[in-house]
C-alpha cells in the first residue's frame, strides 16, 4: 500500500535569502532613499516598519517577488493590516504559515473523499497521511489539493512509501 504525508512548510533558509535580497533591492532604490524601512523576522512572523503606506505595499511586492525566484509559494505569507506606530512610522506583520491546523485538516479529508478517488486519508499531527493502493492515485490527490483555491497553503508532499 503505498501513503505520503501531505504537509505545509516553509523553508526558512530560502525565505532568509529572499529578505536579504529584498533589503538590498530596497537600499538601491531611489523611492527609498534616506527612508528608516527595517525587517525584523520573528518566529512565525516578519514586522516591517517603514514611513508610509505605500513604502509597505512596495517592500511587500519586492518580498513576494524575491519568494517567486526561490520558488517559495505566495500563500506561506499572510499580509496583516498597516498601522500606525507614532512618529511618522507604519508597522506591517505578515504571518508565516506553516503546519496544518485540525480544522484545515478536517477540510482536505473532506475533499479527499469528495474526490472519490481511492484513497484514505488522516489527520496526524500538522500534516495529513494519504493512502492507496495506486500511485497514481496518490498524485492525483495532491495535485487536486493544490489547484484547489479554497485551502490557502502552500502543500508539499513527504515520505513518498511504495
Amino acid at each position: 500500500m503505498a501513503s505520503f504525508d501531505l504537509v505545509s512548510k516553509l523553508d526558512m533558509g530560502e525565505f532568509k535569502n529572499a529578505l536579504e535580497q529584498t533589503k538590498k533591492q530596497i537600499a538601491g532604490r531611489y523611492d527609498f532613499k534616506g527612508s528608516k524601512t527595517s525587517f525584523e523576522l520573528k518566529e512565525n512572523s516578519l514586522e516591517v516598519l517603514t514611513e508610509d503606506e505605500y513604502k509597505a505595499g512596495a517592500c511587500l511586492d519586492i518580498l513576494r517577488t524575491n519568494m517567486g525566484k526561490r520558488g517559495i509559494g505566495m500563500n506561506a505569507l499572510e499580509a496583516g493590516e498597516v498601522k500606525s506606530v507614532g512618529n511618522q512610522m507604519v508597522k506591517q506583520i505578515h504571518s508565516l504559515k506553516q503546519g496544518i491546523d485540525k480544522d484545515t485538516g478536517k477540510k482536505i479529508n473532506k475533499l479527499i473523499k469528495e474526490s472519490k478517488i481511492k484513497v484514505s486519508s488522516q489527520y496526524m499531527d500538522e500534516k495529513v497521511r494519504v493512502n492507496g493502493k495506486k500511485i497514481d492515485d496518490l498524485q492525483a490527490v495532491f495535485k487536486m489539493l493544490q489547484d484547489n483555491s479554497d485551502l490557502n497553503l502552500e502543500l508539499q508532499m513527504e515520505n513518498m512509501k511504495r
